[in-house]
């Protein structure tokens, strides 16, 4: 069954028209990124402050040891999604066999409410190239990655979430927006969609297209996911470094995002120049407080359920 088919029915609230995500989305609330540098504090006052975590899947590929013994006592926590980097879904050498039996070994030990990766590739040639690269906007992009996508949800037996990504070039023989891209893959793919606002952010800076256009062009039932982080500004782009707080710009097309989805699993991520967990937690709170204040008791339980 197609998600499409799920999510066909609606419920209201106040007169405003609610996507039913399908059981594989549910609300999970506002979540933290897991990373090293906050362990000993997650582990110190239990998880709070963070309703779920998002995990970096390369980093838990092991046979054994520490990290995998932090992710089994975080798992006990609170719900565990998984994020990946190296799907390499835009690319086009063969998908990666080993890393993909990798990581359905790893879904399977901890069994994530979700996985997703980027809408990029990552790769040529068996040279990897340690960055998320963005794809030309056309229709011949979406159905080879959607084709990929399919394979990929073939071999794990589950549904994935696709990220948009920043960029810093656009491409002479680009014929669709970024919304409209993402929007087509999803379709194309039976997929969900993990939607990153900040990303959305630095584009409409570095390029001039609209973010509201972007999220107004998406399915609201395909949005399993949303990300909040900070960039830091290159003379005149914005960079995607994940290193400072959510930009106020951030934070208002959060709350306009959250007022026309309804409540989406919303997750803070901040990579580099680490704060304390308390900062962090702040961060959190001002999405939490802000879906709250949106979307009352009753519907946020039901988009849990």
């Amino acid at each position: 069954m197609s998600l499409s088919t799920i999510v066909t029915d609606r419920s209201t609230d106040g007169g405003r028209s609610l996507p039913l995500r399908p059981p594989e989305a549910p609300y999970l609330g506002v979540g933290i990124g897991l990373r090293p540098r906050h362990y000993a504090e997650i582990a110190a006052c239990r998880g709070a402050g963070a309703d779920f975590f998002e995990a970096i899947s390369e980093n838990y590929m092991l046979r054994g040891g520490r990290p995998l013994r932090i992710l089994h006592e975080v798992r006990e926590l609170a719900p565990l999604v998984l994020h990946g980097v190296s799907l390499d879904l835009g690319a086009s050498d063969p998908l990666d066999a080993k890393y993909l039996r990798d990581l359905a070994a790893l879904a399977e030990r901890f069994q994530p409410a979700w996985l997703s990766d980027h809408l990029c590739w990552t790769a040529h040639g068996g040279a990897h190239l340690h960055d998320l690269l963005p794809l030309p906007h056309t229709e011949e992009a979406v159905r080879h990655v959607a084709a990929r996508i399919r394979e990929v949800q073939d071999r794990l037996g589950r549904r994935i979430a696709i990220e948009n990504v920043s960029s810093y070039v656009r491409f002479e023989h680009d014929e669709l927006g970024e919304g409209e891209l993402l929007a087509a893959i999803a379709r194309e793919a039976d997929c969900g969609i993990l939607l990153d606002l900040n990303n959305l952010f630095v584009n409409e800076h570095n390029h001039g297209a609209s973010a509201e256009a972007a999220i107004a062009a998406l399915d609201p039932a395909r949005i399993f996911q949303i990300h909040l982080a900070g960039p830091s500004e290159a003379h005149a782009l914005l960079i995607d470094t994940h290193d400072h707080p959510v930009r106020d710009e951030v934070w208002a097309l959060y709350e306009r995002t959250i007022a026309r989805l309804g409540p989406v699993s919303t997750l803070i991520e901040w990579d580099a120049e680490i704060p304390p967990w308390e900062r962090v937690v702040a961060e959190a709170a001002r999405a939490r407080e802000i879906v709250e204040r949106l979307w009352p008791a009753d519907v946020r339980a039901r988009a849990a359920a």
